[in-house]
């Protein structure tokens, strides 16, 4: 199958995300990096191409190509025009509509409800990482801090996610299962509210990050919002985490039963194939916020940006720093030996940015082990010969991985260590 790479649209947790096009037209996203380096994206293809909802990003499968003369490792995936809710906000002018937020908050908890039924842990839910499709619809994308939470290796001996919106349990260093998902969609909600991420008026990151640990507080919730809104939120961000609503209760409280009345018309249609229109308009943006992204990055640094993300900015520039190329990165795993080795200071002038710094700006990960039984069956070719093929039609011909399963697995998506 012949297919052609687009310009980026993103940035997931361990890959860059193109658009691209079958022979025929039809568009997809393509999430890729280099084989040699491609263990974690490997482990997402592995997890997100067992599921199957409305609110979840689809996943077409996996391949190889071999590009500049090195092998690229590519995840094939639903592409979805309306950008995420964090550009939304910006669009919006920094906050979004109470009843917009409504629609928004139960679409999410509908995407977490299913995963966390089926025991899995986004472990990175925040508006950077929901897509917003046709009709306003939402999907729950980037599954690279994902995990299995019934996988011993990874249920307590691993914490992942950005840590503006860590649970206080994650940042302690405790068990991060589906409770921290919905203190993370709490502060997702906030967000929406007041176009900041949360804890923004903190300024020094190592300072944050333990009063989200330990000083019992919860990020701030903004005045104007409603009193079941505010009720809502209250059941989010407990502090103990077993008094936290799971999703299921969430989805009955009256804040998301409530009339959401009219919602203002702003979401344009996810162009399919080349020759909608829609397509040329998003290459026009996306060309313009490049040319932006390029004079921007000459005038900030990673250091810069990160500390952006602690302060009320009057622009959306916080939020558009997190995608820069130049962003630093900080990501600990199976790919690298040791957490504080493996920033990439982009020069040496901002590597005089503190750990701490590194730390609170962007989603990491971190764990204690290397071992995954679950990823090292899917990377010895398990298939389960039941399993039909999930892949368009665009698809066939090309050499596409098939999602691992187990046939004894039961009610579980994934196949059980």
């Amino acid at each position: 199958m012949d297919w052609t790479r687009g310009p980026p649209i993103g940035k997931g947790s361990f890959a860059a995300v193109y658009l691209a096009s079958s022979a025929t037209g039809e568009l997809f996203a393509l999430k890729s990096t280099d084989l040699s380096s491609s263990t974690s994206l490997q482990k997402e293809h592995c997890l997100i191409s067992q599921l199957s909802s409305p609110y979840i990003v689809k996943c077409f499968g996996s391949g190889t190509t071999f590009e500049s003369r090195k092998p690229v490792y590519n995840v094939f995936l639903e592409y979805v025009s309306g950008g995420t809710i964090s550009e939304q906000i910006a669009r919006q002018g920094g906050s979004l509509d109470e009843r917009l937020i409504q629609s928004y908050a139960r679409q999410i908890l509908l995407g977490l409800s299913y995963l966390h039924c089926n025991g899995i842990v986004h472990c990175d839910i925040k508006g950077q990482n929901i897509l917003i499709g046709e009709d306003e619809g939402l999907k729950i994308a980037d599954f690279g801090c994902a995990k299995w939470v019934e996988s011993s290796k990874f249920s307590k001996e691993m914490f992942a996610g950005t840590p503006a919106y860590m649970a206080p349990e994650v940042a302690r260093g405790e068990e991060q299962s589906f409770p921290a998902d919905i203190w993370a969609l709490g502060c997702t909600v906030i967000e929406m509210a007041t176009g900041s991420n949360p804890w923004s008026e903190m300024k020094d990151p190592a300072s944050a990050l333990y009063r989200i640990a330990y000083s019992g507080d919860v990020p701030e919730i903004p005045a104007w919002f409603s009193d079941s809104g505010k009720d809502f939120l209250s059941k989010c961000l407990t502090t103990d985490r077993k008094e936290r609503w799971t999703a299921g209760e969430l989805l009955q409280h009256h804040f998301l039963r409530e009339n959401c009345g009219e919602i203002r018309e702003f979401i344009r249609k996810s162009p399919t194939s080349v020759m909608d229109q829609g397509f040329w308009d998003l290459l026009e943006v996306s060309d313009s916020s490049r040319n932006a992204t390029d004079i921007s990055s000459n005038l900030e640094s990673p250091a810069n940006r990160i500390n952006g993300l602690l302060t009320d900015a009057p622009s959306s520039s916080g939020w558009a720093a997190a995608e820069d190329d130049d962003w630093v990165t900080v990501r600990c795993g199976a790919e690298v030996d040791g957490c504080r080795n493996s920033v990439k200071q982009d020069s040496e002038q901002d590597a005089i940015a503190s750990e701490s710094d590194s730390f609170w700006g962007e989603d990491i990960q971190t764990s204690a082990s290397v071992e995954d039984p679950l990823f090292d069956r899917f990377n010895n070719g398990y298939t389960d010969p039941s399993i039909r093929n999930p892949n368009p039609s665009w698809l066939k011909g090309h050499t596409v991985r098939q999602p691992c399963t187990h046939p004894s697995s039961g009610d579980h998506l994934l196949p059980k260590s």
